[in-house]
């Protein structure tokens, strides 16, 4: 069984015996599935698999001062609509749901947090099909016996800016980074032909010293694997963080890493 955020598989329009759903996905079309709307694969015709629970609890102050917290709170620590699900039937659903499409993005929330669910999901996903398997993570758990299954880590590691006010700052701010975590990523895809990013959320100019100072404890990595993306669940607070956003991707010769499925639905669940 794997527990599910309240989207869980998005966008359907199929359940998982291959019957039509009653109302549209959120993203309002009438086929299943969605673009990735971050990173280096930004643009690609996708399903999603959002897993509920995470070992963090980011919390954010924007440029106007205002608090944003992680922009999928309810997967990560906002669980109440959360449910469970055998992963032969997640399968089904894919099945049912598939069309054209060759992307799986498994997200969350933390995904490895069900290390052994989320590598038996990833075996059973390429039987069904030879899906390129997308799994975006804190980075703070390295699941060896997992990684083999999975094509692009999408690394998300957790500055200080990132920080929540108590009662969770104590366990956020030692948990946040695992160094050896990180690099355990990056070496398995640069032995095994595989690619990963390594995405920072830019909130402020501190960031960038972390950043630098993470990356000087790390090798293996190229410019173009760095990605900075601007802070803000909804067009109003990324407006305001983006000029930042892109003069330090200029200054630092990294990836500026958009946030389309905003741009283009706005801050709905399930897009």
């Amino acid at each position: 069984m794997l527990h599910l955020a309240k989207d869980g598989i998005f966008p359907i329009t199929k359940d998982k015996d291959g019957n039509l759903l009653k109302n549209l996905p959120a993203s309002g079309l009438q086929v299943p599935g969605t673009i990735q709307g971050e990173g280096k694969l930004n643009g690609i015709p996708s399903l999603f698999i959002r897993l509920a629970g995470c070992n963090l609890h980011c919390t954010w102050k924007t440029l106007a001062g205002n608090i944003c917290e992680c922009d999928t709170a309810y997967a990560a620590f906002k669980v109440e609509n959360s449910f469970s699900l055998p992963v032969e039937e997640i399968v089904q659903t894919i099945r049912h749901n598939r069309g054209n499409i060759d992307h799986i993005v498994i997200t969350g929330g933390e995904p490895f947090l069900q290390a052994d669910e989320v590598r038996e999901l990833c075996r059973q996903l390429k039987v069904l099909a030879p899906f390129h398997i997308t799994v975006e993570t804190n980075a703070t758990i390295y699941p060896e016996h997992v990684v083999e299954h999975v094509d692009f880590f999408s690394l998300s590691p957790k500055l200080s800016g990132s920080v929540p006010p108590p009662p969770h700052t104590e366990h956020h701010d030692k948990t946040r980074i695992n160094l050896p975590a990180i690099q355990s990523f990056i070496t398995h895809a640069r032995e095994n032909g595989k690619d990963f990013q390594l995405k920072f959320v830019y909130s402020g100019e501190n960031d960038i010293i972390e950043i630098k100072n993470l990356l000087a404890r790390l090798h293996d990595w190229k410019k173009e694997d760095i990605l900075l993306m601007p802070m803000g669940a909804n067009p109003d607070e990324l407006r305001l963080s983006i000029p930042q956003t892109l003069e330090h991707c200029i200054r630092n010769g990294w990836r500026y890493c958009d946030r389309l499925h905003i741009s283009l639905f706005g801050n709905k669940q399930g897009v």
